[in-house]
């Protein structure tokens, strides 16, 4: 069984078991943490949408926080003596799935 969820506005499609890294989430490691916007399950035989996913969940516990690698952004503009230079290193939480949890069928 599968799920695709929202969470810091991307959509990310999950199994029980899997581990992601989502945009950082005001959560302590080790805690559990519930995700209840669902917006499609998928299992064998086919997929739910709509209003059959009322009181549909995704649970997950979180593994730590920490920042991805540094991304280099360069802007240049030949023959006019402009160069900028910058970096980025974006925060995110590392969360493993541990059940996802159907709503009415």
């Amino acid at each position: 069984m599968y799920a695709v969820l929202v969470t810091g506005g991307k959509q990310y499609r999950v199994m029980q078991g899997e581990t992601l890294r989502v945009e950082l989430l005001e959560v302590e490691a080790g805690s559990e943490i519930t995700f209840d916007n669902v917006l499609m399950l998928g299992d064998g035989e086919g997929v739910t949408l709509g209003d059959a996913l009322k009181g549909a969940s995704v649970t997950a516990k979180v593994l730590g926080h920490g920042r991805a690698d540094k991304i280099r952004i360069v802007k240049f503009r030949r023959r006019k003596h402009h160069r900028k230079q910058m970096g980025h290193r974006q925060h995110y939480t590392e969360i493993q799935i541990t059940g996802i949890a159907g709503g009415n069928k």
